[in-house]
């Protein structure tokens, strides 16, 4: 019908006036709009469909409608170039012209000859209904794109169990799982890169509070920095659905930041959008791009997490910038001075915000980490960090980082109690931080809580699976939890997945030495004393095996020598080794000392195997009940 229509037949014509002549009926060239189009001669074959498309123009229109489609494509990428526009705009022009294709043809096959015929009402719906189509399907494929991928990657695991993912294989990571790449530094400054670097841990850390999300912690998130890693190697290496990524651009006074979440598996872009926001107003902006990231991973967000985003922090533009400083340096310290300059930049933003929780927390984390550099003023460090740990959960009683930094310095000063009501809080407010379950799950296998605590140790190194602490931690739980085959598996993985980390070698040979692989204990101390390592109590290692090889004037050397290292710093360390010795006396004397010095070492004392000769004396039982463990 269309196709008569448009060769200017109407219903109803007599046989005569159809045999009419053409001179009668044809249009002049030039004749107005709304006179009859004309139509073959009588008596001649109707037109084939090529050469109706050759004398409507069609092919003419459709090559016009293609360069201005190429045209509109590269118009809009030069200015989402100079003004960043999200690249969500590209993606829906290209999107836009693919749809109207259909609707260009139609209007050629029309309106292509000079004619010029009007549009018919019949005509017009169709191309109404082809509009609302394509429409349509365009915010369709806009919304929803994302689904399949995410419908396609089952649970594997549940919240508290989850497995990292198989390095070969199907690629089924847990649903509602991310990844917060470092946003690149965009200002034009390499001294603006901790700016950049802040805000992309902060924004983790936001999300991490959502508890429907597992984001791969910060350590494990970074590491891939600077480094052409593609998307879906990331998400393997970190067991994530999605990655976000993006861009920061700082000025004077101003931020502007660029967001795009990716779909790992199926490579597509889920949302994206840019901001511009005042300094003072960051903390705003990291609430409302986890929020549009929520909105994107369709989680539902209870308990009022975007107010929870927003608990501890600052609209200082100031205080914000020494924080972010500061967490910079605390990443990157490696002595005693060094990290000093990062307490003083969390005090210079305390002092421009004294309301400033989170940047109290940090502190108090900070001092605490201090004290190991002490020496003997260590119990007067350790008070140092309580204070701003006070002050911090003072100022926001529902801040996780405040609860963890207090637990530190209460379990630093051998309050288990108290560490231990503090460490529940802390993963009651943030179950997906994986740095508060890693402290949390040593503490816990080390007051006795042996399977709580490994469930949380386990968590720890699925979110931060090349963090080289979380698998210390897990090692060094199932070895205290006497689980010497699951401990050495624990470190053949970490070496897996960090094949160049020898940092787990003194625990991993405690796990040997339970399991009477003297001489491989043997090897690995005496290689590393070699060395001249002072992370480790290698002198005492050596000192202890050496006597169960009956090397006695060896191990009473290695004694000699760890003693004069260490001092009394070092009273836990000797009472294990005397244990081990079989000499009780000696033992039970330096736990003595150890517990007036309040030596942190007594943390595992109610747990520990190497201690185990000693257990059924009374002094050590008396030892015992002067810590406190909690039931």
């Amino acid at each position: 019908m269309l196709a008569r229509a448009a060769r200017g037949h109407c219903h109803g014509m007599s046989a005569e006036q159809d045999r009419a002549p053409v001179s009668s009926e044809v249009s002049h060239p030039n004749s107005e709009p709304g006179q009859n189009a004309p139509h073959p001669p009588a008596g001649e074959p109707p037109d084939s469909f090529w050469a109706g498309v050759k004398r409507h123009k069609v092919v003419e229109w459709t090559l016009a409608y293609v360069a201005f489609g190429y045209a509109l494509l590269h118009t809009v990428e030069m200015l989402g170039e100079a003004f960043e526009w999200p690249l969500l705009v590209p993606r829906l022009t290209v999107f836009g012209l693919v749809l109207a294709a259909p609707i260009a043809v139609t209007l050629a096959w029309y309106h292509g000859h000079r004619a010029r015929q009007r549009v018919s009402g019949p005509e017009l719906s169709i191309l109404i209904v082809l509009l609302l189509v394509a429409g349509s399907v365009m915010w369709w494929l806009s919304r929803n794109s994302h689904e399949r991928g995410v419908a396609s990657a089952p649970a594997v695991v549940a919240n508290t169990a989850v497995s990292p993912a198989p390095a070969t294989g199907s690629f089924n990571p847990p649903p509602h799982s991310i990844a917060v790449l470092p946003f690149v530094n965009m200002s034009g400054d390499k001294e603006q890169e901790y700016f950049s670097d802040g805000l992309s841990e902060e924004l983790l850390n936001d999300l991490a509070r959502i508890n429907e999300l597992q984001v791969a912690a910060r350590t494990s998130a970074f590491s891939f920095k600077g480094k052409d890693t593609d998307i879906g190697t990331i998400a393997r290496k970190l067991n994530v659905g999605t990655v976000l990524e993006g861009s920061v651009r700082r000025s004077a006074h101003t931020v502007r930041v660029t967001a795009q979440l990716i779909n790992a598996v199926t490579g597509f872009h889920m949302w994206s959008q840019s901001y511009d926001r005042d300094l003072g107003d960051v903390l705003k902006l990291q609430a409302d791009i986890a929020q549009a990231v929520s909105n994107a991973l369709k989680v539902t967000l209870l308990g009022g997490v975007p107010s929870k985003i927003k608990i501890g922090g600052t609209r200082n533009a100031a205080a914000y910038d020494a924080y972010l400083r500061a967490q910079g340096g605390y990443w990157k310290q490696h002595s005693a001075s060094e990290l000093m300059q990062v307490i003083d930049g969390y005090r210079e933003a305390v002092r421009l915000d004294p309301n400033f929780a989170l940047a109290f927390a940090e502190l108090s984390l900070s001092l605490d980490a201090y004290a190991r550099y002490a020496g003997p003023a260590v119990l007067d460090w350790e008070q140092r960090a309580r204070e701003p740990a006070l002050k911090a959960i003072a100022l926001a009683p529902d801040l996780a980082e405040g609860h963890v930094a207090l637990a530190a310095s209460l379990t630093n000063s051998l309050n288990f109690k108290g560490a231990s009501e503090e460490y529940e809080r802390a993963v009651a407010l943030a179950p997906g931080s994986a740095r508060i379950l890693r402290d949390y799950g040593l503490f816990a296998v080390s007051m006795g809580r042996t399977e709580e605590g490994l469930t949380a140790l386990r968590r720890a190194v699925v979110l931060d699976p090349l963090n080289e602490a979380s698998h210390g931690d897990l090692i060094e739980g199932l070895r205290l939890a006497r689980r010497y085959d699951e401990s050495i598996a624990a470190y053949r993985d970490a070496l897996s997945q960090l094949p160049d980390n020898a940092s787990w070698q003194w625990t991993s040979g405690l796990a040997y030495y339970a399991l009477g692989d003297i001489q491989r204990v043997r090897s690995l101390c005496e290689s590393k004393v070699k060395e001249g390592n002072e992370e480790a109590p290698w002198e005492g290692c050596l000192a202890v095996v050496y006597q169960k090889l009956g090397r006695y004037a060896d191990a009473e050397a290695w004694m000699k020598k760890h003693k004069a290292r260490w001092g009394d710093a070092g009273a836990h360390s000797y009472a294990v080794c005397y244990a081990q010795w079989g000499d009780t006396t000696k033992a039970l004397e330096w736990l003595e000392t150890a517990l007036r010095l309040r030596d942190v070492g007594l943390q595992s004392l109610k747990v520990d195997p190497l201690l185990d000769p000693l257990r059924k004396d009374p002094r050590f039982q008396a030892i015992e009940r002067a810590l406190k463990f909690p039931d």
